[in-house]
């Protein structure tokens, strides 16, 4: 899952969950507020009718104090306007047939859902009786008792506790939209970030990153370009010794090659021609063995000239390609008519060449002359290719690079070919390597693709 989703969840879970916590508080706050309604209207009720009592004392005053009460004037409007909603009053002692004097409860709330009253109910249990005396200078002046209705202190609870989630939830999607939108911008740099590491990884080792606001991604930015100049460095160190190397192998086999000649071509030159003196001097001469010395001189000069074959084929492959000197072109449609002239057995080899080839010189035509000889070499050896294609093609524009294409039709596994270890694929791989290019080697239609991408400006 992506960070900015990770984040934005879990801040949809810490809304949630403040969310609830909101209810809690609103649902435990409105209900204990009934009790505060309870209270403030027994007490009002009692100030009030602590008055009427003084009053009525005052004005009857041949009466006894046993006599004011109950006092009938005390169920007017005006009491009752001094009870909360929902709440019900009662004056002890209370008259004949006299009921207790209940605020409005109607349209105080929406009717509460079951759970809800019951939750309620249970949680935080019912309201107790709030009692307050008429009068504390007259122990027998009576008391005022309030009483909660059950049902409309439950719904007063649940609309309070409406209004309040209501206005509750608002906010919350409202902080969750800014917080998640602030979430994104913030880490939107995150994306270049990961952009430039991808860069990277496909060897683009010095990416451009702007500079970033947050510190810790200002950090981050700074510790990826770091790396990339680190890798950049290595890289550039590297492919440095990689062509040291291919200089000293390059020296190495033009050494290797003049030993070869002078040593035992002339060695080998030599013994031919004493086995033709042989060979000769065997056919005139009369001994009853002549002809066994013939045989044995002639069976010499095969295994020379087999020799010399294969010294001249080293030869050819230690000895820089004329490609460094003469031209990629030349030396391909060279190469390709070598092989065709040898034996007509051999597979149909067929040329394609893309782009102007005609200024590709230096170490660029030869590698792609070692590739090309090195693939179809592997062609014709180890497979039973009836046909091998060999695209060269010039690539311009922002690639600028040389493409090699070798494909036969011989079977083959291209993950064993491109798990061996031989001398001559991890040459060609090499050189490549060094010059900054890339090789791929894939399954074809009917045998083994060798793809060499190799740059122009290496």
């Amino acid at each position: 899952m992506r960070l900015v989703l990770q984040l934005v969840a879990r801040l949809f879970i810490i809304v949630t969950l403040c969310l609830g916590a909101a209810t809690i508080w609103a649902t435990i706050d409105a209900y204990r507020s009934v009790d505060r309604a309870t209270a403030a209207s027994a007490e009002r009720v009692s100030v009030a009718l602590e008055a009427l009592y003084w009053r009525e004392l005052m004005l009857r005053s041949s009466r006894m104090r046993e006599q004011l009460l109950p006092v009938p004037e005390w169920r007017t409007i005006q009491t009752m306007s001094l009870i909360s909603p929902g709440i019900c009053v009662r004056i002890e002692p209370a008259g004949a047939f006299e009921g207790p004097l209940c605020g409005q409860s109607k349209g105080i709330g929406q009717t509460p859902p079951f759970w809800f009253a019951a939750a309620v109910h249970t949680l935080l249990g019912s309201h107790a009786p709030v009692v307050r005396p008429i009068s504390t200078r007259a122990a027998n002046a009576g008391s005022v008792s309030a009483t909660p209705n059950p049902d409309a202190a439950i719904a007063l609870a649940w609309q309070h506790v409406l209004d309040n989630i209501n206005l509750a939830l608002l906010m919350a999607l409202a902080i969750a939209l800014l917080a998640s939108l602030a979430i994104a911008h913030t880490l939107a740099p995150a994306q270049q970030i990961v952009t430039a590491l991808q860069r990277m990884a496909r060897g683009q080792y010095r990416p451009s990153l702007p500079r970033f606001r947050s510190m810790e991604l200002a950090m981050i930015g700074q510790a990826v370009g770091d790396l990339g100049d680190r890798l950049a460095q290595s890289m550039e160190e590297r492919a440095a010794l990689t062509r040291r190397l291919l200089e000293i192998r390059s020296d190495e086999r033009r050494a290797l090659a003049r030993e070869l000649h002078d040593e035992f071509g002339q060695n080998l030159t030599a013994i031919l021609a004493f086995a033709n003196t042989i060979e000769a001097a065997g056919a005139q001469t009369q001994h009853q063995n002549k002809g066994e010395i013939a045989e044995d001189a002639r069976m010499i000069s095969q295994a020379t000239h087999r020799i010399m074959a294969s010294l001249r084929d080293a030869l050819n492959r230690l000895r820089h390609p004329p490609a460094e000197e003469l031209g990629l072109e030349a030396c391909l449609v060279d190469l390709v008519d070598s092989w065709r002239s040898r034996t007509s057995a051999q597979p149909m080899i067929q040329l394609d060449l893309k782009g102007d080839l005609g200024d590709v010189r230096g170490t660029v035509a030869a590698t792609a002359y070692r590739v090309a000889q090195e693939c179809l070499t592997n062609s014709l050896r180890h497979s039973s290719a009836r046909e091998i294609v060999l695209r060269i093609e010039r690539r311009t524009g922002t690639e600028n690079a040389l493409l090699v294409h070798v494909e036969d039709d011989g079977g083959g596994d291209a993950a064993r070919v491109a798990a061996s270890t031989g001398f001559g694929l991890t040459g060609i791989r090499e050189r490549i390597t060094a010059l900054g290019g890339s090789l791929s080697i894939a399954d074809a239609h009917r045998g083994v693709s060798v793809a060499a991408t190799i740059p122009l400006a290496a």
